[in-house]
């Protein structure tokens, strides 16, 4: 079994999605994390106060949001999982996000007792 942990722009996350049901991938999580990559960091007016006025001052954002999405898998399906996930997102853009593949040595179904790939998929 492997872990894939994609992290993505926003907006990316209704096509990661679909190619999750494509290939029925049974549950997943996402959640919004913060972070930074290595791209270019361009200078922004910052906005102050309520009525978001200018005041002239430049700010070069640090970090920023990004969705992180978890999904097991089983080893035959990894593959192909993340060549149509990169497909999908690809803008060719250093922003467009990272995929990071891991071994899941074993799982536990707390309800069923189970074990193994029938408690994970």
């Amino acid at each position: 079994m492997k872990e894939i942990d994609i992290i993505i722009p926003q907006p990316y996350l209704d096509a990661v999605n679909k190619v999750l049901q494509k290939h029925k991938v049974g549950g997943m999580y996402y959640y919004e994390i913060s972070g930074r990559g290595r791209g270019e960091r361009k200078e922004v007016e910052k906005l102050v106060a309520p009525d978001s006025y200018m005041t002239g001052k430049r700010y070069i954002p640090e970090f920023h949001s990004l969705m992180k999405v978890q999904v097991i898998v089983s080893d035959t399906l990894e593959k192909t999982l993340v060549e149509e996930i990169m497909n999908s997102v690809s803008t060719g853009s250093a922003g467009d996000g990272k995929v990071f593949v891991k071994d899941v040595t074993n799982a536990y179904d707390i309800g069923t007792k189970t074990s193994g790939e029938k408690a994970a998929l």
